[in-house]
């Protein structure tokens, strides 16, 4: 079997979220490849209305597995209040949730890092979610990062004063305002609660999965033309957002690729700065912002709206 992909192929918000719900009766696996909180992937039944952010969108199916690959950044606090929220549902199924121990966890002074950069921007800001993702990332490719697996690890609370420390040590050197203690607490408190979950070594439980004859679909979060690489750089996310990412960030192959659906919208949206060359900044901009509903489902912000753009959806 192949594992296919699901890609944004605007600036987000394209509806990917509805679209792997109404794929999932398809699939075995749904898997969830890079990105974080940062994303918000909405679903809707009847009159709630319910915003996945860490989590795949296919846990509303019993009978699918949903895996939080390797290449994800997972704050605790926020999984825990995630977790929660859709307990009122009956779908839910905690069992059916995995999460790979090799995931990148957000501490909170990786939040308090996210405000002071931007902060330090001014009028150059990227409009960060300021949840922590890039300097997270960031971390991760210096090699002092935390992940899930840490939990487990007798010194854990060692590793993390450690890295905080290291955190507060930068911190110092920027003129920005932060209160640790309430954040620090609903993170080991978040802590404690995935403690409760299945953490697997992923990229092996995925590729069995494909031994077996079971599909499975990657779930790509934020949209391509705010890929680290090939997006309007600097105004990008912190992560690949195209399809070789499922390879890095699940750990299958890349002759595992099946097929690659791309999501696009009939107009275009942005959330936070950058280049958008078919902006509307007029009354039909907002009849489009109105109609849409287009309000940011992690940040709230109102999204930028306007005509397609051919020429970015083409590449």
């Amino acid at each position: 079997m192949s594992v296919d992909v699901l890609l944004g192929l605007q600036w987000g918000d394209e509806g990917k979220g509805k679209i792997v719900d109404y794929l999932t009766p398809k699939y075995n696996v749904i898997a969830r490849f890079q990105g974080g909180p940062n994303a918000g992937h909405t679903l809707k039944f009847g009159d709630t209305k319910h915003v996945l952010h860490q989590i795949p969108s296919g846990i509303f199916h019993k009978g699918a597995e949903n895996v939080i690959g390797n290449g994800v950044v997972l704050d605790p606090a926020i999984f825990k209040k995630e977790i929660l929220a859709l307990e009122q549902f009956e779908n839910y199924d905690k069992n059916s949730l995995l999460i790979s121990k090799k995931v990148q966890l957000i501490l909170p002074t990786h939040r308090i890092l996210d405000g002071a950069y931007e902060n330090a921007k001014g009028d150059k800001k990227i409009g960060s979610t300021l949840k922590g993702i890039g300097p997270t990332y960031e971390d991760k490719i210096s090699r002092v990062g935390l992940r899930a697996g840490d939990i487990l690890s007798p010194d854990f609370d060692a590793k993390y004063k450690a890295l905080k420390q290291r955190h507060l040590d930068i911190l110092s050197r920027y003129d920005f305002q932060f209160e640790l203690e309430e954040l620090e607490t609903a993170f080991m408190e978040g802590v404690e609660f995935l403690k409760t979950f299945q953490l697997i070594d992923s990229e092996y439980h995925l590729n069995k999965k494909l031994a077996d004859g079971q599909s499975i679909l990657a779930e790509g979060a934020q949209g391509s033309l705010l890929d680290i690489d090939f997006g309007s750089y600097p105004f990008v996310t912190s992560s690949n957002t195209t399809t070789a990412a499922a390879c890095t960030g699940l750990g299958v192959a890349v002759n595992k690729i099946g097929d690659v659906f791309g999501v696009f919208k009939a107009y275009c949206t942005r959330v936070g700065s950058g280049p958008f060359p078919t902006e509307l900044h007029d009354e039909t901009g907002e009849l489009l912002r109105k109609n849409g509903g287009e309000f940011g489902a992690t940040t709230g912000r109102p999204r930028r709206c306007g005509w397609l753009d051919l020429p970015a959806l083409k590449y």
